[in-house]
């Protein structure tokens, strides 16, 4: 916060500060100190809002509300670890339904159980999920 506030970046800034504010809210409404796993899945979670927002926007021809949004992602996914590459997220897919001896698609819940901990923050749970049905429906 305090570098966007001597760079005078005032986009950067707004957008920490609604970070911080969020995070701050989050402890104070449940009375308790987040922890790194709390605060990387309230980071994924305004993330998410903002790329419902970009859909919403692009279908009213509002680039210009699409871009700040864009923006914000991109300042926002910079406070979440390095994201998995395709070949890394294949194979703790593969190991989590080794894991489980998850045998059909029923058993997928089990499979996304394991990987929701291991995978915070490093994935978009979303694209886990395709890849573990689509592995599980083969």
């Amino acid at each position: 916060m305090k570098t966007a506030m001597r760079a005078k970046d005032s986009a950067r800034l707004s957008t920490v500060r609604l970070l911080l504010a969020a995070l701050k809210q989050r402890e104070v409404d449940e009375r308790i100190v987040l922890t790194d796993a709390d605060v990387l899945s309230a980071i994924e979670k305004m993330i998410k809002q903002r790329r419902e927002s970009i859909v919403q926007y692009e279908k009213a021809a509002r680039k210009d509300l699409a871009d700040v949004e864009k923006f914000e992602i991109n300042v926002l996914s910079a406070y979440l670890p390095q994201q998995m590459g395709e070949a890394e997220l294949a194979q703790a897919v593969a190991a989590a339904v080794a894991e489980s001896g998850a045998s059909g698609i029923k058993d997928m819940g089990k499979v996304m159980a394991l990987l929701k901990p291991r995978l915070a923050g490093r994935a978009d749970m979303g694209a886990v999920s395709s890849l573990v049905k689509a592995k599980l429906s083969s």
